[in-house]
């Protein structure tokens, strides 16, 4: 399973590292975070810490992933090649695996990027490796779970655009509008939406709070969008 797994990555990345799209958006990102960097976190008299820029990264990659993955699935449907992946010795698992995995080869190449404003912060003072540590480790669980959502959508549709609004639209729904909700709502309520508020999860991370339930919400939720993605796949596969 994992020599497939692996070929079907492979074959992946090379169409993500291919697409104009994903350098478009590469270096949007990398624009943002460039300025981002040098208006909240290199600040004359502040803290020098990476938690604001993570905070913000969080929140630019609500938009960046789904156009990222908008083409992971919903390509293979348009162009026809998913018949041939349907018709090879490949099960819709190790499809949905591949596509993923290749979305965050990219995304963590995208990531690595960063660390040179991690550089920069520890030549002007900065301390605390373990806190941005985690903090990084928080980026590398919450890319994981807007990735599978990303693939998600792409595979509920042929058109690339409507994927991607598709995936903006759930991941909209639960960081900004979880957070919009439970300032609305009080009592048990907010308990709950708290608890599925993404960006909430992350902060601790960004924070440098180590909290199990956190990695837990990130994987379970993960694996819960492969799965329904899987099933999408089966499903089209048996029409």
């Amino acid at each position: 399973m994992m020599q497939r797994v692996t070929a079907l990555t492979q074959r992946e990345l090379n169409a993500a590292f291919f697409s104009p799209i994903a350098y478009i958006v590469a270096a949007i990102f990398l624009v943002a975070t460039g300025y981002l960097f040098m208006t909240y976190t290199l600040v004359p008299g502040e803290e020098a810490t990476m938690r604001p820029l993570l905070v913000y990264m969080a929140q630019i990659l609500i938009f960046a992933i789904p156009l990222l993955t908008m083409r992971t699935l919903a390509d293979e449907f348009a162009t026809g090649t998913i018949e041939t992946l349907m018709t090879a010795p490949v099960t819709d698992t190790e499809v949905v695996l591949s596509k993923f995995m290749g979305a965050m080869v990219f995304y963590v190449a995208l990531l690595v990027t960063t660390v040179l404003h991690v550089l920069i912060l520890f030549r002007y003072g900065a301390s605390g490796l373990g806190g941005i540590a985690w903090g990084y480790i928080g980026m590398l669980l919450l890319g994981g779970l807007y990735i599978s959502v990303g693939v998600f959508a792409s595979a509920l549709t042929r058109h690339q655009l409507i994927a991607a609004i598709i995936a903006i639209g759930i991941l909209a729904v639960l960081t900004l509008g979880v957070q919009g909700l439970s300032i609305l709502r009080g009592g048990a309520w907010r308990s709950v939406l708290g608890y599925v508020d993404v960006l909430r999860h992350f902060e601790d991370f960004a924070k440098g709070i180590v909290d199990s339930r956190g990695i837990i919400f990130f994987i379970s939720l993960t694996a819960f969008f492969l799965f329904l993605s899987v099933k999408v796949l089966e499903s089209r596969r048996w029409r």
